[in-house]
């Protein structure tokens, strides 16, 4: 796709294939911006997407950052390693490049937050305030993120952070709804419950998420620039409400088994990924929950699928159900 005039707004998205980064680029895209996406494979990736403008290069590269984002007015920061593979290599040095090349050219960066950065010295309500003390690697590394980013804002550039719960919905096939609940490409026939009998739990729908972020964006003028917001999502109260979509989603009751924590330890010496799932299961021993308050404020309200809606188009994204028909089918005197 060649790029568009530069009369529209630029903006790059380190991510672009991700479910996040993904969705919020064709947002972006929707909202009359011209979306620049850098990637390794950038002739594949645009055949799948032309609505965007493809830049061969990577998040790792500090000139190929800088380059993409020339005239940009906003970097979406939606990048990471996939399977959680060398992130303490990646993650930090990917950050920094973006933030050097938001300096350079007086761009905003926007960071897709987590629940990582805490611990349960602050459970179960988190506000945008509440000290970040974590007790993982991977927590460790996100509050270093914010620590990084809220130095470069106090230096002039702008910078937004909203926070979610666990994602699920198009495109969030590396997801503990994808990788714990159900088996991805086949019918649902039961579902594993990650959390302990009775404990709530707080899920994010990739496209509401993304609309919050867009929102924000849109009213980047009001930001203040080092700014901070959480979601409410889904609230699972006992952990058994998003079970209970998936069942009617699927048009039957699900047999309900326990997630087998036990075999990601046994495996995590040798599958990282296993490794990185178990480090989080304090996050499904105990309610968590992120107020929204600041965000209701600012905003007046949260984008917010009904869950069912939310569940049904997860499950048809991951090949678990098929879609629902698009028309009635026409009589067959019709069709002669």
């Amino acid at each position: 796709m060649s790029e568009q005039s530069t009369s529209k707004p630029i903006a790059l998205v380190l991510g672009a294939t991700g479910g996040i980064g993904g969705h919020v680029a064709r947002g972006l895209v929707a909202r009359d911006w011209t979306v620049r996406a850098l990637n390794r494979k950038a002739g594949e990736t645009a055949k799948r997407e032309p609505r965007f403008h493809w830049l061969q290069g990577d998040a790792m590269n500090a000139a190929d950052v800088r380059r993409a984002a020339q005239d940009a007015k906003l970097i979406v920061h939606a990048v990471n390693p996939p399977g959680y593979k060398d992130w303490e290599k990646l993650v930090l040095p990917m950050l920094d490049n973006t933030i050097a090349a938001a300096r350079a050219v007086g761009a905003r960066v926007l960071l897709p937050g987590t629940v990582y950065n805490y611990g349960p010295d602050v459970f179960p309500e988190i506000t945008e305030e509440s000290p970040q003390n974590p007790v993982t690697r991977k927590g460790a590394i996100r509050v270093e993120l914010k620590r990084r980013l809220e130095v470069a804002s106090s230096e002039g550039v702008p910078v937004l952070i909203v926070r979610a719960g666990d994602y699920f919905g198009p495109g969030s096939a590396n997801s503990w709804f994808a990788q714990g609940l159900v088996k991805p490409g086949k019918p649902v026939t039961s579902v594993s419950r990650p959390n302990a009998r009775g404990v709530g739990h707080q899920w994010a729908y990739l496209p509401d998420v993304a609309e919050t972020m867009l929102r924000l964006i849109d009213r980047h003028a009001e930001l203040p620039r080092f700014a901070r917001f959480q979601m409410r999502g889904f609230w699972d109260r006992d952990g058994g409400e998003m079970i209970a979509g998936i069942g009617r989603v699927v048009g039957r009751e699900v047999k309900v088994r326990a997630f087998p924590w036990w075999l990601l330890k046994l495996g995590s010496p040798f599958v990282p990924i296993f490794r990185e799932l178990g480090e989080m299961r304090y996050l499904w021993n105990v309610p968590v929950r992120m107020g929204n308050d600041k965000l209701l404020a600012f905003l007046g309200e949260e984008p917010s699928t009904p869950i069912d809606d939310a569940v049904r188009t997860t499950l048809v994204d991951l090949g678990c159900v098929e879609p629902k028909p698009t028309g009635a089918a026409k009589p067959a005197a019709l069709l002669a």
